[in-house]
This record gives structure tokens, sequence and C-alpha cells, in this order.
């Protein structure tokens, strides 16, 4: 097993292929092993090189809304008013603490999605 350090674009391109010709290997064997290993080296690069940064707040009340089949209404628990909803998922109202809290706790999306700033039609930015 000849594993090095992954620090440069062609290296991450060589440990790829490598990944994708190991990537059936018997569990335990030696390639397992170096597929093990070379998975986390990786991620570690990508980390590094290729960050994804956090969701739009906005586009991740959206999603999971979708992925829950929830509607406007069923936000109305968490955000106030029918109205509020609407505001806030126009982006014409930006979340309040208490609302990033409720939402957090209610429905499990992680706060500290929530909590990022995000674009809105409002004067005041959602800090």
């Amino acid at each position: 097993m000849d594993i090095k350090p992954i620090r440069s674009e062609a290296d991450y391109e060589t440990a790829l292929r490598t990944i994708d010709r190991l990537w059936d290997a018997a569990q335990g064997s030696p390639e397992a092993d170096q597929l093990d290993v070379l998975v986390t080296l990786v991620e570690a690069y990508e980390e590094k090189h290729y960050p994804i940064p956090p969701p739009d707040p906005i586009e991740a009340i959206q999603h999971y809304m979708e992925s829950q089949e929830l509607s406007e209404s069923d936000l109305e628990t968490y955000l106030g008013s029918r109205t509020c909803v609407s505001e806030i998922l126009n982006r014409e109202r930006a979340l309040s603490l208490d609302m990033i809290r409720k939402l957090h706790k209610g429905l499990g999306i992680p706060a500290d999605i929530l909590v990022q700033p995000y674009a809105a039609r409002i004067d005041e930015v959602a800090d």
C-alpha cells in the first residue's frame, strides 16, 4: 500500500481513480484498508479546497417543507400568522431569534443554518 498525502489537483485525481478501482474491495482486505485511508485523505482535501457553504436559511426551510410535505400553514406554529409565514418565505421579513429557536426545536432544522445571513427584500439584514 503506497499512500501519500494529497497535495495537488493531480494527486487528488489519482486518489479518486484509485478509490473508484477499489470501491468493491472485500471487507477486511488490504485493498479495503487502502480504500478507507484514501477516502479519509480525499475528504480532508475536499474540505480544504472545495468547502461547501451553509445553505441559505430560507432555502433550507423551503427544502424542509418540500421533503416533509409541509404547507405554509404548517409553519404558522413556528413563525406566526399566515401573513408572517408568507413574508418570511418571500424574504420580506427577517427570521427572529424566537422563530429560529422554534424552527430548530419543532422541526429539527439546524440552528447554525437558520442563523446564517441571507438576502432579504427588507432594509434590515437577517443577522
